[in-house]
Order: C-alpha cells, then structure tokens, then sequence
C-alpha cells in the first residue's frame, strides 16, 4: 500500500486530469518496424476509445492502462497527445510475474470461467489472489495521482474490480464509475470465490455500477442482498421498454442502490453498451467495400448462401457449436454442400492458457472434418482464419454474408452482432443469435437459439434460410433501426449523465 495522498495536493497539480478512464489496456497501440527497431504508436480503433476520446479531449483528459509489454515502459516513452488521437496515455507497467498471475492467471482463469457459468471450472489460487491485488493497487495509485481535484474516474472491467474503493482510499473528492463489460453471475456461483467480499467492497467503492443486461444487474443486486448489503430496488420498467426496441433513456436505467456504511448510496445500472454504427454504416456502403464484397463471393466461387462467424476463439463464442450444427445439417441433408461456404475468422486469444489452446484444437479438428467430408479441390467448405483481419475487411466480410452466426454460450453483449447489423442497412442478410448473449435482449428479431442445443442452432439456421425475404427485410431492418438509433456515443453518455448526478 502507498502512503495516502490527501487530495487538495492534486487540485493545481501539472497535468492533472479532470476526467480519467482506468482499464487494463492503454488506448494506444505499440509496434516496432522489424528493420529499423523504431517504435511507433497507434490509437486503438475499438468503440469504448471512440465512444470516449470527445469527453477526454473536453477536459484534458487521461487514459490509464497497460502498454501490452512486459518491458518496462517509461512516461517519456509514451505517444505525444497528437499521436494518441487526442488524448493523453498513462502506463501501468506489468512484469511478467504480474502478466502470468493478475492478467492470465486471476482475471481470465478465475474471474472469466466464473462469471461465464462455470463453462470450464476456475482455478482459485491465493498466489494469483495476492497479485490481483497488487496490481489494482497499483492501477489505482497511479488514478489518485493522475486525477484532478474533484475529477470523475471511470473504471473499466473486471481486471480492476479492487480500484474503486482502492482509489477512494486515497481520494474521496473524485467521482469514480465502474462497468463490467462481461456478465455478473448468480449469487450461488459467484459465492464460490473465496475473495467474494473484498471483491465486492472494491466495487462499491463507485458511486454508479453498470452493467449491460438487467439479469447482471439483478445478480449483482441479489449477490449483495444474499451477503447482508441493505440493497433497494427501483421500478425498471424504463429498462424493460427499453430491451424491446425503444431508445434507452438519456439518463440511463438505474435498477438499485445500495446503501454503505460511509454514508454512501451506490447505483446499479443498466446501460447496454453499443458500436459507432454510423462508421461501421459508412464503412459498409463505402466503393472499395462494395468492390471486395463483390469479388469476395467470387472468390468463395458465388455460393447461394455464405455463412460468417467472427469471433475471438474463445471457449465462451460457441464456436465448435455452431460448426457442429452445420456439419449435423450436412449430415443429414437439410443442406447441401453444393449451396453453402463457410467463413470463420477466430481471432487468437490468450493461447498460453490450456483451456484455450484446447478449444483451438477442438474447432481446428471439426474443421478439417467437414472439409475431408465436404470439400472439394480447389473449394474447401470451410474458409478458417486464425488470425486477426483489419478492420475494413471484416466489415466487407459482414457486407458479403447472407447468415451470421453468432452462438455464443454466454457473452456480455457481442458487438459482432450488432457490427453485422449495421453493415445492412438495405434489410439483406440475417442474424442467428445465441438467447444468452446481451445482445440478443436488445436484437429480438433475430433468429434466436439456445446454443446448448445443437438442433436449436440447426433450426435457427434453416428459419434463416427458408423465411420470405420480406419477412427477412423487416427483421433486419428493425434491428439496424435500433443499432443506429442507441450506438456506442449514447451508451457513454447515459452512464456519464448518472456520474454527473452523483455528482451533484
């Protein structure tokens, strides 16, 4: 623990910060020229950065996170606020002991499977507990010293579940905000974590706690009730409203509060998160994406109908799911081969965990069966890319496919889904969606099915396939009716606007 700052020493600091975002990665990313060994910087085109970068240029504002190294990074190495798109970037350095234990070890192989329902069992270890820990502390001192008197401070993820309260420790003049940009579970899984109280002292050291569903929100809610927290609820019928099809309302959804022994009231929020749609739009009806989709179906030999997964290869994206299904459709001739190619681009994550290395080799398997089954020379069934694609061609690739498929097992939101949509803006193509996504709470026209069932997802499919183009039309167009209306800008300020009454 650092000594605690009395916060009127912050109030003329130099650089200090009216409005800082706290998470576990910088919105800046590093490369290296493999020649000259120059590094460079670039922004990170993600929709949280683009969502946010307006409100931190307004108020000189700071984004705290790690530079994704393990080499010590310096404060003079960082980008010049130019090079950053407009923002200023404050490293948090990690060690390779504090990358093996905070970040692949605690956040992603205990926090993630249990918050995921236990789709692969975590691993509770004291060690990684300690780091965690550590590192949050480490996460917060750096936000105590970086945010003006009085600023608003706006933790990201549950990587840093602890800084909340960390930094009220040191700080109680800022404002801080929490979201949890994955689900919460139920209260008998979470129960399980040993750290379960700290966990959540952590969190409640913000004033406004988000989530993207109202069953997170309500899990959280009953957690704390069920661990004797004096927990209110509030009538969400706005929320309700708002999950089918009406825009969120401009001060956003709060569901609960939760009354602490310092005097405190935290909210509990609902505010699904969204994309920049209007540049995925602009991006989609663009010459040259036109000109790729055209030639992209071309080169997939102009198939009748192209089906899409896009997908971190995650354990959680029901990946080896959907690949089941389309192989039980071939199977059993509800398909024909002749009709149909198959695009899955699976990005690569976290492959030194075993669970994830596992789940590579599951779908790489299936993969090379469907195609010993199906293929052709010259024309596999199944295209598989493990590994990333810029940003433009995946959106030539949303343009260019007839069904996306997204069947995760559990999930947050999924912004693929909501990217796909905004790609169609004519009403062509159409969503297979998991019932267990936060998306799917919001994107109800589209053809949804549980992925635990493989002939869920083989009927979700075949309704995809078989239904009237007009009826096809009127779903997606409803969708992108609603993706364009509640985008990533109005996620943001929903949640900002319950900071500021907090606030006041």
């Amino acid at each position: 623990m650092t000594d605690q700052p009395d916060s009127t020493d912050h109030a003329s600091a130099p650089g200090a910060a009216d409005f800082v975002v706290v998470a576990n990665r910088l919105a800046v990313d590093r490369a290296k020229d493999p020649k000259t060994g120059e590094q460079s910087w670039t922004p990170s085109p993600g929709g949280l950065v683009t969502a946010l970068r307006p409100v931190l240029r307004a108020n000189d504002g700071a984004w705290i996170g790690w530079p994704g190294t393990t080499d010590r990074v310096e404060d003079s190495d960082m980008p010049t606020v130019e090079e950053a798109g407009g923002l200023r970037a404050i490293p948090v350095n990690l060690t390779a002991k504090n990358f093996e234990q905070y970040y692949e070890g605690f956040s992603n192989a205990t926090l993630w499977p249990l918050y995921h329902d236990l789709i692969v069992p975590p691993r509770f270890d004291r060690d990684w507990w300690e780091c965690y820990q550590e590192v949050n502390q480490r996460f917060a001192d750096q936000a105590a010293r970086t945010a003006a008197q009085d600023a608003t401070v706006w933790v990201q993820d549950y990587q840093l579940h602890l800084v909340p309260q960390l930094l009220r420790d040191q700080r109680s003049d800022v404002c801080v905000g929490f979201f949890l940009h994955i689900p919460f579970p139920n209260p008998e899984l979470f129960r399980q974590l040993p750290w379960r109280d700290e966990l959540l002292k952590g969190t409640l050291g913000a004033d406004v706690i988000g989530f993207h569903t109202q069953d997170s929100a309500r899990n959280f809610l009953d957690t704390l009730r069920a661990l004797g927290y004096e927990v209110s609820t509030d009538d969400d019928a706005d929320a309700a409203e708002f999950f089918h099809g009406a825009r969120m309302p401009e001060d956003g959804c709060i569901v609960g509060r939760v009354a602490l022994e310092d005097g405190r009231t935290a909210k509990i929020g609902v505010f699904p998160i969204s994309i920049d749609s209007a540049q995925v739009q602009k991006q989609s009806m663009a010459a040259e994406t036109l000109a790729a989709t055209t030639q992209l179906r071309a080169q997939l030999g102009a198939p009748k109908y192209l089906l899409t997964g896009v997908d971190r290869l995650d354990y959680t994206k029901g990946i080896l799911h959907r690949l089941l299904a389309v192989e039980s459709l071939l199977d059993s001739g509800r398909l024909d081969p002749e009709d149909i190619v198959m695009v899955q681009v699976a990005t690569p994550s976290r492959e030194r965990l075993d669970d994830y290395r596992k789940a590579r080799e599951e779908v790489e398997k299936v993969v090379s069966r469907i195609n010993g089954n199906y293929g052709q020379l010259g024309r596999p069934l199944v295209h598989y890319i493990h590994h990333g694609l810029p940003f433009a061609q995946i959106v030539g690739l949303y343009a260019a496919t007839d069904i996306m498929l997204v069947t995760a097992i559990k999930d947050g939101m999924n912004l693929v889904a909501k990217e796909y949509v905004a790609s169609h803006a004519d009403g062509s193509g159409a969503l297979v969606l998991s019932e267990f996504t936060g998306a799917a709470t919001q994107l109800t026209q589209a053809y949804l099915c549980n992925p635990h069932d493989n002939q869920s997802i083989c009927d979700a499919i075949v309704r995809a396939m078989e239904e009237p183009n007009e009826t096809r039309r009127e779903r997606m167009k409803a969708m992108w009716e609603h993706v364009e209306v509640n985008d990533v800008n109005h996620w943001a300020n929903t949640f900002l606007h319950q900071l500021k009454e907090a606030r006041q």
